[in-house]
């Protein structure tokens, strides 16, 4: 199979491109031998995959090898045949890769947000490269069970940035979540949107969105009440807040099992906010998850919160210690987003 690389798309903009005169080959169904091995697991993923058995293939694009499957059969673990640098690949029809693409094409770069690094062409699928991750920001907090609040707003002004740059160059991104965010690096200091796929790319200033689209535990109040059109930038903000309650209470301010009363909190608006947290903390938190949309602050007056500045977090490098826990404050381990699938279907 000849694979080319894209010619309508600049793909030295997003990152490295390696530019070669020759076509590519696809070697399909290499045996997994000890040599693949040499390369380190767990790349890239939220939920690390279960070790692939002896029947598992390896295949050659260009000059990357395609290891175990992370999720499905659309993104593999990758790693690049003489360097050994390992990455993520994600696999798209080749008629549709570049709508599904094209909230990256139109962004550009961002430190916060996950880039492309190279797209090579086959006939039927199109190969997109991404660098690595270690790890989200879900499975982070659940270990850690919540954050103290230096460590906290130092990861947090990551997010909340990488958001605002999207709401500035007319992206809604919808379903925003923890899960969403992962490490840029094995010290997870750094972190980045992992993803762009979901956005919805704005056409002129107008934000309208009326689709129910996202996770239930993030989904704001107007999502759930409204018959028509919302904000689809106001919604990701609700959904920031929850991400900031949840990584400094060590839990979601609107949970329940049940699906009707776990909505029913969620439109009155009401939660608790530990006496532990600085004043600061506080008001940051109610600043954002106001059941009136036209109340919240915007992503990009998240940034300018004082909160920020007396943690250190705008201003360069905070403690990463994590003093006590308190052990009854837990992320669910429970996937709600799969749960209650349908609702949003």
């Amino acid at each position: 199979m000849n694979l080319q690389r894209s010619t309508p798309i600049n793909i030295s903009r997003y990152g490295r491109s390696r530019h070669k005169s020759h076509d590519f080959e696809e070697l399909s169904c290499l045996r997994t031998t000890e040599s693949s091995q040499s390369f380190s697991p767990n790349l890239g993923s939220p939920s690390p995959p279960e070790t692939p058995d002896s029947s598992h293939c390896i295949s050659r694009i260009g000059d990357y090898l395609l290891l175990e499957p992370l999720e499905g059969d659309h993104v593999f673990r990758a790693a690049h045949l003489h360097s050994g640098e390992e990455l993520v690949c994600k696999v798209f029809d080749v008629g549709r890769y570049q709508e599904s693409l094209a909230a990256y094409f139109a962004l550009g770069q961002h430190q916060h947000i996950n880039q492309i690094l190279e797209i090579l062409l086959g006939d039927t699928r199109a190969y997109v490269f991404f660098e690595r991750s270690y790890g989200d920001m879900h499975s982070f907090v659940r270990t850690s069970k919540k954050l103290r609040e230096d460590e906290a707003a130092r990861l947090f002004y990551q997010i909340a940035s990488a958001v605002a740059h999207c709401h500035d160059n007319g992206l809604v991104l919808r379903d925003l979540k923890l899960r969403k965010f992962v490490f840029k690096s094995e010290d997870r200091s750094l972190v980045k949107l992992e993803s762009l796929e979901d956005t919805y790319i704005l056409d002129g200033h107008d934000d309208s969105l009326s689709d129910k689209h996202g996770c239930p535990a993030y989904v704001s109040p107007e999502i759930l009440n409204a018959n028509g059109s919302y904000s689809g930038k106001a919604a990701d903000v609700w959904s920031l807040g929850v991400m900031l309650y949840t990584i400094l209470v060590g839990r979601y301010p609107f949970h329940d099992v049940e699906p009707g009363s776990l909505f029913s909190k969620i439109r009155r608006g009401h939660f608790n906010i530990p006496e532990a947290l600085t004043p600061k903390a506080k008001c940051l938190i109610r600043s954002i998850l106001r059941r009136e949309p036209t109340e919240r602050l915007t992503s990009r007056e998240i940034l300018e919160h004082p909160w920020f500045a007396s943690s250190g977090a705008a201003g360069g490098a905070v403690a990463h210690g994590r003093g006590e826990r308190e052990q009854e404050q837990m992320v669910p381990e429970v996937n709600m987003e799969e749960e209650l699938e349908q609702f949003f279907s």
